[in-house]
């Protein structure tokens, strides 16, 4: 069974940086997606089992980045210069499936702290 525990979240100023955690039970590849109220949900970041390929959704580049703990197994999301519109419930996902196409869920999520950033 897959068991994801996340960590952080919380409100920040734009501008501001924040850091979510998500530890797994196991290697698997890894993502997160965010869900803002009356939004459809949508992906954010993922990385491979390996840690070798990261992807990001186009409206985080450059800003946010995935990494993982491969002895730890935690996936981490750094987040930097958040905006207002990064308000959003962060859920991180096991087993996501990439493709250059599009970046699907796996079956597995976290609990999905909350991300709140004020302008």
């Amino acid at each position: 069974q897959v068991e994801l525990v996340e960590s952080g979240g919380g409100l920040v100023q734009a501008g501001g940086s924040l850091r979510l955690s998500c530890a797994a039970s196991g290697q698997y590849s890894m993502g997160w997606f965010r869900q803002a109220p009356g939004k459809e949900r949508e992906f954010v970041a993922g990385i491979s089992w390996s840690g070798g390929n990261t992807f990001y959704a186009d409206s985080v580049k450059g800003r946010f980045t995935i990494s993982r703990d491969a002895v730890k197994n935690v996936v981490y999301l750094q987040m930097s210069n958040l905006k207002f519109e990064d308000t959003a419930i962060y859920s991180c996902n096991a087993e996501i499936i990439h493709s250059v196409l599009a970046n699907s869920p796996g079956a597995y999520w976290g609990q999905g702290p909350q991300v709140t950033v004020s302008s």
